[in-house]
């Protein structure tokens, strides 16, 4: 009896689906994904057992095994949503240079427990706002305000490194030069010190504890409803992890409108004075000024203040990583770098510090973290959700299509840039940028929704390369050939990437 109703629910069941793939392949989607390249599509269940299953190694070799095995852009079917994966410029150049399609796509919703529906993740009128606020936040001037900060974390950080270098050390590069991004940008986000703060080190740890989660949810897609995730026990532990983060946040920020409202008490009473103002304010100053004219609250600065933190601190973080290695793995770039460095120190009075026309003048460099940037980009890949149709190679993605453009491989598309693993700062001189497709290079996306910060990051980049050249010798431990990458929020390595300093 009981073995006759398990087989009448199972043939239930088994209509059931069958009815549900029927439907699903009279969708726009589903036509889509049938025209497109990809594989193969199994009834109900799609392409979800080709990513199932794997873990962070495994998940990111797999998506590069399918940009060399279909050598262009492909397609994957998944709970009857067609998803496009962006390998080739042709494509990506549809979407970001696209004043339409600039909506993030599901898996930017995962980070609002942390980040709310701050600047990285907010759409429509509500991003506009928060861009206009922010963009005087990384003026030109500001930038040189915050180049000072640069420099005494950096100047800290070198003397860090000098026990190492005594010693004669290994120095395994992520703990510590993450620590030095996190310092840098709660000085430049929040201004505040953190080394200052006793909370400092439950804050780190809790950043970390966090990323890791978002991590897990974003890499199986069974995690995707927000009632399994909560149902598997997943979702308390995130929100316990994440409220002393906000704690801190919400802390620092009550401390600095104080301050504001000290400092300047007669400005804050004028009519958008956060847009007229002609000195130009850090970020939570600049946030701040403008929660005084109403437009925003309390809520959306901490939304954009654990924005920026997050973001900030651990893909700047990832970019320095790689250009050490590399600075230690291609010598004679390294020697280059430091010759043009040591030139533009001899032209300084004594012990004066460089200023960011400094730093813009030294075009080897400049060329060497754009290689940088290209073959390891800390951000391997965004993702977008449709607004509207798409058409590519007569094919029509529908509205809503979810597309991942691939950084990390499009930055290596043979097309655009020959023998893409070679390391080569001279692809970045003027003539051949001029020859290339703008967006075949895009470390900091591209189009209305590009990087807001890459300015900073590139500026912060490049004053601790300097800064551990002029002090220090990099010797490489870990070679390319070595790193494991694992798929992540940023480019990272399954293993710590080591290098030596040797005191020059």
């Amino acid at each position: 009896m009981m073995l006759s109703a398990v087989l009448v629910i199972g043939c239930l069941v088994f209509i059931a689906l069958l009815l549900y793939d029927c439907r699903l392949r009279q969708t726009d989607a589903y036509r889509a994904a049938r025209q497109y390249p990809g594989g193969v599509m199994l009834p109900v269940l799609g392409n979800i057992l080709e990513i199932l299953f794997k873990d962070p190694v495994q998940a990111f070799v797999y998506a590069r095994k399918c940009a060399k095995r279909y050598s262009r852009s492909y397609r994957q079917w998944i709970f009857g949503d067609v998803i496009l994966n962006v390998v080739r410029v042709k494509e990506a150049e549809l979407i970001l240079s696209s004043v339409k399609h600039t909506r993030k796509s599901v898996i930017y919703r995962f980070l609002g427990p942390l980040m709310g529906d701050g600047l990285l993740c907010s759409k429509g009128s509500k991003w506009r706002a928060r861009r206009r606020i922010l963009t005087p936040a990384f003026h030109f001037n500001i930038l040189s305000n915050f180049l000072l900060g640069f420099q005494e974390e950096a100047e800290r950080l070198v003397k860090f490194l000098g026990k190492y270098a005594d010693a004669k050390k290994e120095v395994e590069l992520q703990q510590i030069i993450t620590r030095f991004t996190l310092n840098t940008i709660c000085e430049t986000a929040m201004g505040v010190k953190l080394d200052t703060y006793k909370e400092a080190d439950r804050y780190r740890s809790k950043v970390y504890e966090v990323g890791e989660m978002l991590v897990h949810r974003t890499m199986n897609p069974c995690l995707y409803d927000d009632g399994v995730y909560n149902l598997m026990g997943y979702l308390k532990p995130l929100e316990d992890a994440v409220q002393p983060i906000h704690d801190f946040t919400r802390s620092i920020i009550r401390q600095r409108r104080k301050q504001l409202k000290k400092d300047f008490q007669k400005k804050i009473t004028e009519e958008n004075v956060y847009i007229g103002m002609k000195e130009r304010c850090a970020m939570l100053d600049t946030l701040l000024l403008a929660e005084a004219n109403d437009a925003i609250d309390e809520d959306g600065i901490r939304e954009e203040v654990d924005t920026f933190v997050f973001e900030g601190h651990d893909t700047t973080a990832a970019g320095i990583i790689f250009a050490i290695l590399l600075l230690a793995t291609e010598r004679d770039s390294q020697e280059r770098v430091y010759e043009e460095l040591t030139k533009a120190c001899e032209v300084k009075p004594e012990n004066e510090a460089f200023t960011m026309t400094d730093y813009n003048n030294l075009k080897y460099l400049d060329r060497f973290v754009k290689e940088s940037l290209r073959l390891y980009p800390p951000v391997a890949f965004i993702s977008r959700s449709l607004s509207g149709a798409l058409n590519v190679d007569s094919t029509t993605f529908p509205h809503g299509t979810i597309t991942n453009i691939h950084i990390y491989d499009l930055h290596r598309d043979p097309v655009q840039f020959p023998d893409p693993e070679k390391f080569d700062p001279d692809r970045f001189l003027p003539e051949a940028v001029a020859k290339r497709n703008p967006y075949a290079y895009v470390p900091f996306s591209a189009g209305q929704r590009n990087c807001i910060g890459q300015k900073y990051a590139l500026l912060e980049m490049k004053t601790v390369i300097c800064a551990l050249l002029r002090n220090y010798r990099i010797l490489p431990i870990t070679t390319r050939d070595e790193i494991v990458f694992v798929a992540d929020l940023v480019l990272r390595a399954k293993t710590p990437i080591k290098v030596q300093f040797i005191k020059r």
